[in-house]
């Protein structure tokens, strides 16, 4: 139940002594307060009855004024707490009588996405402008309540993503996961009461994926092909080695990293997915890898690798995000050139750089804490799926005892 009052709050007493008189909402003990600019005086209010009293020059047009405000607060939430398909609180009910709405989930989305258009945060930029699109194409131009957002909703809205647009499971996660963090924030701005939060109910399914990586065997083929009529496909099979080599640095990282990065011995730069510090020191291999590409002409600012270019300005977060995606793409596509070349079936690309070095640092007897901070992970849980491929390589190994 909520409850409608009236407050004369002394607290807030200007010079004159007047003090302004505030509506107060309480439903489940939380509390909204809303100003009905009208002050009065002490004198001039009457604590029994909670109205103005007759002293004042216009206490019937003031009296009139509470009275009409607490019968609306009162209708409204009458009307909101037997409506069984909305759900009320304090903050809605004041949102009511103010002449304002905070119902619409899109509505909400869409304020989100436009403060997160002012960051630096362009790929979660991204990612919500996408996932917002695919459900307002699934709800056919209807607008979407919060308390509209229930078990049977989210069922349905997967089952569409699953069997109409035919969507990994993964996707289907990482779309669920983007509604429920808008959900959850919600729930914190006493937007949506906690009970209402269909996701304690609904839980996201994640399926796990198999870590592919090559051996160093495979890494020696490729590091050894001669490549004499491709230099962009020799470009990025020197960054694919390199990253084998200097701790499986994300592509997005080796595209940014710079000669200032360097200073001989270590790397150091922050990382574009995470903004982490990475500092490490550069392998030998890896070093011979950078180094025969400076030249004379080579500055402190300039770019490592020849891929992005050192006379264009990124430091416009949607350009550098834009330009990275252009990069990542080129560089993927020649070394699937690549593989051919050196006709193996590794279904070759970047990434797998990173999960190659990880296990084989592993099996090279490097402590889990030391790879889980060279990879810059923030939960070790994630570096252990390496170490179950090594443990389940020695599985494999053990078995020659049984033919």
């Amino acid at each position: 139940m909520s409850t409608v009052s009236i407050i004369y709050n002394e607290r807030k007493a200007n010079k004159k002594g007047e003090v302004p008189i505030w509506l107060r909402i309480i439903k489940d003990r939380k509390t909204k307060y809303i100003a009905l600019g009208i002050r009065v005086t002490r004198d001039q209010w009457n604590f029994d009855d909670n109205k103005v009293r007759k002293s004042h020059p216009h206490y019937k047009i003031l009296n009139k004024t509470i009275a009409e405000k607490v019968a609306k607060a009162e209708g409204i939430t009458y009307e909101m707490e037997n409506d069984i398909t909305r759900y009320t609180t304090s903050g809605k009910i004041k949102d009511s009588l103010l002449g304002r709405s905070s119902e619409s989930f899109l509505k909400y989305a869409d304020k989100f996405i436009s403060k997160l258009s002012k960051t630096d945060r362009v790929g979660n930029y991204y990612k919500y402008v996408g996932v917002i699109k695919k459900l307002r194409k699934y709800l056919k131009g209807k607008d979407l309540a919060f308390c509209e957002i229930t078990v049977s909703f989210l069922k349905d809205y997967e089952q569409h993503l699953s069997e109409e647009l035919k969507n990994h499971p993964n996707t289907i996660h990482s779309n669920l996961k983007t509604i429920r963090k808008l959900m959850n924030d919600a729930v914190r701005e006493d937007i949506v009461p906690i009970d209402k939060n269909p996701f304690y109910k609904y839980k996201l399914k994640l399926v796990k994926t198999e870590r592919h990586y090559i051996s160093e065997e495979e890494i020696k083929i490729i590091e050894n092909k001669v490549i004499t009529d491709s230099p962009r496909v020799k470009v990025a099979r020197d960054m694919f080695i390199f990253a084998c080599y200097a701790g499986g640095m994300r592509i997005s990282d080796v595209l940014r990293l710079k000669w200032e990065n360097y200073d001989g011995e270590r790397i150091v730069m922050k990382t574009k997915k995470t903004s982490d510090i990475l500092s490490i020191k550069v392998p030998n291999k890896a070093k011979a890898i950078m180094e025969s590409y400076f030249t004379d002409k080579s500055k402190s600012d300039h770019f490592v690798f020849p891929v992005m270019k050192n006379d264009v300005d990124y430091s416009e977060p949607k350009k550098l995000y834009d330009s990275l995606a252009t990069a990542k793409s080129i560089v993927n596509t020649d070394l699937e050139k690549l593989e051919k070349m050196c006709e193996l079936n590794l279904n070759l690309h970047f990434h797998l750089s990173r999960h190659s070095f990880a296990v084989i640092a592993l099996k090279k007897g490097m402590r889990i804490e030391y790879l889980s901070k060279i990879l810059t992970h923030s939960d070790i849980k994630t570096t252990q799926v390496y170490a179950k491929i090594v443990s389940s390589e020695l599985d494999k190994a053990m078995d020659i005892f049984n033919d």
